[in-house]
């Protein structure tokens, strides 16, 4: 029962990481900017999400080491470049996050973002704080996990969309926007989410051979659950934009739940925000610290207070300077390239018969996850591009 506790709770962590305030922005802008069309961006993303996910956390878990430490088995020091971009992400998307915990927070109760996110810092520190802080964290993001889906299942229903256009369209599109494709892969499964579940069902005791079939079912049911969010708020917008109303630039997402139900609406999403922001703030934290975890000694004696002083810092900079813009931008181009940097070392790392204990990784996996690579690298120079373009 705890094993499986540990295996669902590693992909709703996956998850519900990677279900962030930028989730929510993102997916109700591209269906106004495709309409019907983007069910078919949602569906190629899945497949080339699941040929990542899969090689990542079947790699890790049978190697039973961490992807710092195949990392360094590859390349010498490496370990070291992939934990600093790692955490250089995290920290800024949780400060981004933190800013989303403060204004779901302001959308339920009428109070100050830097007062919100002060009040869900403290509730993240008492949950990694707490005794049992794996177990606690497996339930609470299933818990929210499973509340996101409900309200904004609600939305849908409530906004009546053009269902029978969208199912067609999603199989026979009428454009494809390749950039949109891979920008959801990068925030499926880029930077430190892809990891997220993996590492913590190494920190659960799972791995080696014997667990492949379990971690199988929790890498693709992690990418699922992400999938089946980003479909219904599809939906949801997509009944929405159909009726000519057009999205508010600042927030649309926000004019998506209000549109389709009125103030009750608006309230549910403040509920969505809230949870997407609190539990992206826990993944990346976690995440972020777990690839300093083998690397450096203190940090593995003390994984909690490190853990502690990373959300600290990430909300005392929301409330002295705010969300700050350009370090979001670079930290986007950074996490650009994470996946495939990472994904390549951990491919290579699969074909050392030392490192994998007699496992040898299907052809056909490693063929979609150098795919990925290749795409996702693609992604990344064009990030990098555009991000330096508005940074300097």
């Amino acid at each position: 029962m705890k094993k499986n506790s540990a295996i669902l709770g590693a992909a709703f962590l996956m998850a519900t990481s990677a279900i962030g305030p930028g989730f929510l922005t993102q997916t109700s802008l591209f269906t106004e900017q495709l309409l019907s069309s983007f069910g078919f961006v949602i569906l190629i993303s899945i497949l080339l999400d699941i040929g990542a996910q899969l090689n990542i956390w079947r790699i890790i878990t049978v190697s039973e080491r961490r992807a710092q430490d195949l990392a360094n088995a590859v390349f010498p020091g490496m370990g070291y470049v992939l934990a600093g971009l790692i955490a250089f992400g995290g920290l800024v998307f949780d400060i981004g996050n933190i800013a989303g915990c403060g204004l779901g927070l302001e959308v339920l109760f009428g109070m100050d973002p830097k007062l919100g996110a002060v009040i869900s810092c403290v509730l993240v520190l008492g949950l990694f704080w707490y005794k049992e802080a794996g177990r606690l964290m497996d339930g609470f993001t299933k818990i929210l996990g499973l509340i996101m889906v409900l309200l904004t299942l609600y939305i849908a229903i409530s906004s009546h969309p053009p269902m029978a256009t969208a199912l067609y369209r999603t199989i026979w599109p009428e454009k494809i926007d390749m950039l949109k494709i891979i920008t959801l892969v990068g925030g499926t499964v880029g930077g430190y989410i892809s990891f997220a579940g993996a590492h913590r069902l190494l920190d659960a005791g799972i791995g080696g051979k014997g667990n492949l079939k379990q971690v199988t079912r929790s890498s693709v049911s992690g990418i699922l659950i992400t999938s089946l969010m980003r479909f219904i708020l599809f939906f949801a917008a997509l009944g929405v934009v159909s009726k000519g109303i057009k999205l508010a630039a600042g927030n649309p997402a926000a004019t998506v739940f209000q549109s389709a139900a009125g103030d009750m609406g608006y309230l549910f999403f403040g509920i969505v925000l809230w949870s997407a922001a609190i539990t992206s703030v826990a993944g990346a934290s976690f995440t972020s610290v777990s690839f300093w975890k083998t690397l450096v000694p203190f940090v593995g004696r003390n994984e909690k207070m490190v853990i502690s002083i990373f959300v600290i810092f990430s909300t005392i900079i929301f409330v002295m300077i705010g969300n700050p813009v350009k370090l979001l931008l670079l930290a986007g181009a950074v996490n650009g390239l994470i996946l495939p940097v990472a994904l390549a070392l951990i491919l290579l790392a699969a074909g050392r018969q030392s490192l994998m204990k007699g496992y040898r990784h299907p052809l056909l996996l490693q063929l979609m996850g150098w795919l990925v690579v290749a795409v996702m690298t693609y992604m990344g120079i064009i990030t990098i591009q555009q991000s330096w373009g508005k940074l300097f």
